[in-house]
């Protein structure tokens, strides 16, 4: 679930920021070599999104209260996923506002590490059961500015036709810090790709729904996305996507009635 600091912007330089990306590069780069020598297949890609609907979130002191204004966005988002001999891992990075003045706004960073183990796979039993393809211990660690939770549950994965991706995870959702206590949370991911005529399309997405944390109200977070696959325009398919996120959000960061609806323009390269 993405979450972002609320805390005062800090002065950084285009050099410390553009050194953060390429440490964060390196890292994704030798993290994805060392899973892909043990991968039974793989996919990395880059994204870039730019939405001008962001909810930023400030105290009104004339208020006494928390509000929340439209703020322009632009992520650069580094992403992969892999399958192995017992399960899968994804993870991603998100750098929001890489490209922005330091006098404009701060530079946040974000990331999650999701690995998971299939009972099938490491049982040797076969686990499915008529659109239940799979069943996993899932995990999560979200990592930020100033912050980190851990995620831990079960998981199922459906057979869908025309679906390659659904996933069902459940977890505890344990947030680490004072006052913070532990939750639940739901997510569903998906991918599903169709054509119209020579077009080919990707709709795919994620669900977040937490729940049961006494210091946040109920929030759900969902990013549904239609990509065009452009690469096959030159001859490249499946290597260059072009489309639009939609995010929303409901009761953002768990507060009540802050609210966020982002259509966002986005390109994504694969490889």
């Amino acid at each position: 679930m993405d979450q972002t600091d609320l805390s005062t912007p800090a002065k950084k330089t285009g050099r410390d920021i553009a050194y953060r990306i390429l440490g964060l590069c390196g890292a994704l780069a030798l993290a994805t070599d060392v899973s892909a020598g043990a991968a039974e297949w793989s996919s990395t890609n880059i994204q870039y999104l730019y939405g001008t609907s962001h909810q930023s979130i400030f105290f009104d002191a004339g208020a006494g209260r928390l509000d929340s204004r439209d703020d322009t966005r632009s992520i650069i988002t580094l992403e992969h996923v892999n399958g192995w001999k017992y399960g899968d891992n994804f993870f991603f990075v998100d750098i929001t506002n890489p490209d922005r003045s330091d006098d404009e706004t701060k530079t946040s960073f974000y990331g999650e590490l999701s690995p998971r183990l299939s009972l099938g796979k490491i049982s040797g039993r076969e686990l499915s059961l008529g659109v239940v393809k799979d069943v996993l211990i899932t995990t999560t660690a979200e990592i930020g500015d100033g912050f980190h939770n851990y995620l831990y549950g079960l998981a199922v994965d459906l057979d869908l036709p025309g679906t390659p991706v659904f996933q069902i995870n459940y977890y505890i959702r344990n947030e680490i810090g004072p006052g913070k206590d532990r939750g639940e949370q739901l997510t569903l991911v998906w991918l599903r790709p169709f054509a119209v005529g020579d077009l080919s399309f990707a709709f795919e997405g994620f669900l977040d729904y937490a729940y049961g944390m006494n210091h946040a109200e109920d929030n759900l977070l969902t990013a549904p996305r239609l990509l065009l696959d452009v690469g096959k325009f030159w001859g490249s398919p499946g290597t260059l996507q072009a489309g639009v996120e939609y995010q929303i959000w409901r009761n953002k960061f768990g507060l009540d009635g802050i609210d966020e609806d982002v259509p966002q323009a986005m390109l994504k390269w694969i490889w």
